[in-house]
Parts: structure tokens; sequence; C-alpha cells
């Protein structure tokens, strides 16, 4: 009940701080290439529930159906204005919406779109049992997921064989720990690395 609280106050209180934001990086999309402002993916979240996850567009319009569902930072399908907004995590923002109407959490294991998630096992299905979030401990070890695949000709499989062993067992010590200091001392190093990338 508290995460649930402290992730409503925080979310309305960003949304509401970083709105200027929001408006001149969508300005921004729609004047490229005149398609889409947001990315609607689906996501598999709490319970093991499908979302649509709330991302600012940094790719062609219809990416998914042209290309692997994992992305390297040398994609052609990314954007001039997306390479920048993936730089910063900036296309996340919009994400705080996903926090507000509670399909995800500030902290928590990063969603996986379905044919992931259908790979786990039954000790990795605990990571269903707690909200997705927009940060955690493995998007901390990998804060740039882009880059270690970059040059990949089979992004998923790479994916597959270099991410998300060690991705799943931080998920895995996250739900085994996870306490509001957890997820205060996550978001403090998280806001540490996007001010490092930034500066």
């Amino acid at each position: 009940m508290m995460k649930r609280t402290f992730d409503l106050l925080l979310s309305a209180f960003g949304l509401i701080l970083v709105s200027p934001f929001l408006l001149i990086i969508a300005l921004l999309i729609k004047a490229e290439d005149g398609g889409p402002v947001f990315y609607r993916g689906a996501r598999v979240g709490l319970g093991g529930e499908s979302f649509r996850i709330f991302k600012f567009r940094t790719m062609v319009v219809n990416a998914e159906k042209i290309g692997a569902s994992s992305t390297s930072s040398d994609d052609a399908r990314i954007t001039k204005t997306g390479r920048f907004l993936r730089k910063l995590k900036l296309d996340e923002l919009p994400q705080l919406l996903n926090v507000l109407t509670g399909d995800m959490s500030f902290v928590g294991p990063r969603p996986e779109v379905q044919k992931f998630v259908d790979m786990y096992t039954d000790e990795e299905k605990i990571i269903l049992t707690l909200r997705p979030g927009i940060t955690d401990w493995a998007s901390l070890w990998n804060c740039d997921e882009g880059a270690l695949l970059a040059g990949s000709d089979d992004p998923d499989r790479d994916y597959l064989e270099k991410i998300r062993p060690q991705k799943i067992k931080l998920q895995l010590k996250y739900a085994r720990e996870h306490s509001l200091p957890v997820d205060l001392k996550i978001i403090l190093d998280t806001f540490r690395t996007i001010a490092g990338k930034a500066f």
C-alpha cells in the first residue's frame, strides 16, 4: 500500500514537473516524420496480465513489423530524434502515465514482451508477482542495452545469450529483497546514471 501511494504521488508530481519537456519532445517527434508521438507496445505485467506501455516513439512507424524485438544502438529503424531520446532515456518519461494508472511502478522488474515471458522457469515466474517498473537493478547494470547489441546480426539471439541471464538474476534479487529503502536507492542511482550520461 505504501509503495502504491509513493508511486501515485511521485508520478503525479513528475508529470507536472516534466510536462513542458514532454510537449517539446512530442513536437520534435511529430515534426520529423509526422508519425505517432507514442509507442504503445504490448508488455506483460503484474500477474501475467498484458498492458500497453507508454514510450516516446524513437523508431520508424511499424518498426516492430520489420525487425527484431531487441534493438541495437545502430539499428537503422531508429530515427534522428529517437537516437537523442534513447541516449538520455527520455523516451521512458511517458511511463509515468503507466505508473499513475497502476500498470507499472517506479521500481520493479522491467516489463517484457510475451515471447520472453513464455521462457520463464517456475522460479522466474516470481517476477510476475511484482508490478513492473521504470527502473531496477538490471536497468542500472545494463544502462545501454542498445550499445551492447550494436553490430549484432541477430539482436534477439544476442539478448537471450548476453543480457537476459544476468537481467533475470538481478530481477530475482529484487524480488527477494525489495523494500522502500531499496527502491529509493535504485531511484537515486538511476538519476546519477542518467546525469552521468548527460554530462
